[in-house]
């Protein structure tokens, strides 16, 4: 397996975030997360190991940046604040944004002693959300951000008639979900539309075409726009990011984020949230 090979398997697969939602998957450890991989458990840690020192110089670069720096410290959040990162792969990705997010804070506001949790399972759609929102809605935070969609736009196979979930369901899950955060907490709630993807690459993609997945950015883009008409703020990857993103911020599958692409999200979500208050 070829470095970039293993890397793709960890961000995507991402053992730690999917088991944990299910009975005892919090208890399972490190050996147990390398052999439902086929992993040596040393091959493993050392990856894993290797991506968060790398999250960690992302976050130190962005931060280097004064605007940058200025706009974490405009962040609306006040002492002791809870913050939740809800969503699919894109967030529970190793180097997810959010990681990168919450590393900012801890550097640049750890003194305001603000906790980022991230509520993220590979594959979900809109309504595997509606299943797993009581979780969030249980810790009652104080921010969600929610980047949720992409796996609604996923098709199946070379010929496919149907999105998993069909657009007028997603709107309706949209809509619940927005529902029930609104009268069951008192959190504040950003949305992030699904960015873009390179569908020629996801179509020849070996990982992804084995299990017969296809990505259409029409279909994505419907589901961008039901985000952007809800109420309450929006941060637009879809339409920053570009159709598709350039070929730095996508890893050759053509869905999922490399580092830079994960580092330019926090950045936007940074640059969004910090205007608001």
């Amino acid at each position: 397996m070829s470095d970039e090979q293993l890397r793709w398997l960890l961000k995507v697969s991402q053992p730690e975030g999917t088991l944990a939602s299910l009975p005892g998957g919090a208890s399972l450890d490190r050996e147990a997360h390398a052999g439902l991989l086929g992993l040596p458990v040393e091959i493993y840690a050392t990856e894993l190991d290797r991506m968060q020192k790398e999250v960690s110089e992302a976050a130190v670069g962005l931060l280097a940046d004064p605007a940058v720096a200025s706009m974490v410290d405009r962040l609306p959040l006040r002492k002791g604040a809870k913050v939740v990162a809800f969503g699919d792969s894109l967030t529970s990705d190793p180097q997810s944004w959010a990681v990168v997010l919450g590393e900012m804070l801890a550097r640049r506001r750890g003194t305001d002693r603000i906790s980022l949790t991230i509520s993220a399972v590979a594959g979900e759609t809109t309504t595997h959300g509606l299943v797993r929102v009581a979780n969030v809605i249980n810790s009652q935070p104080d921010w969600i951000l929610f980047l949720v969609g992409t796996n609604d736009a996923r098709t199946q196979g070379p010929h496919p008639t149907k999105t998993l979930v069909h657009h007028e369901e997603t709107a309706r899950n949209i809509a619940e979900l927005r529902e029930r955060i609104s009268k069951e907490t008192t959190a504040n709630c950003v949305w992030i539309t699904p960015p873009a993807v390179n569908e020629a690459q996801v179509a020849a993609h070996r990982g992804l075409a084995r299990f017969g997945v296809r990505f259409r950015n029409e279909d994505l883009a419907r589901v961008a726009k039901i985000v952007r008409e809800g109420d309450g703020p929006v941060i637009d990857a879809f339409s920053t990011l570009g159709s598709p993103p350039s070929s730095d911020l996508l890893m050759d599958d053509g869905l999922h984020f490399t580092l830079a692409g994960q580092k330019r999200m926090a950045f936007e979500v940074i640059r969004g949230w910090s205007k608001l208050q």
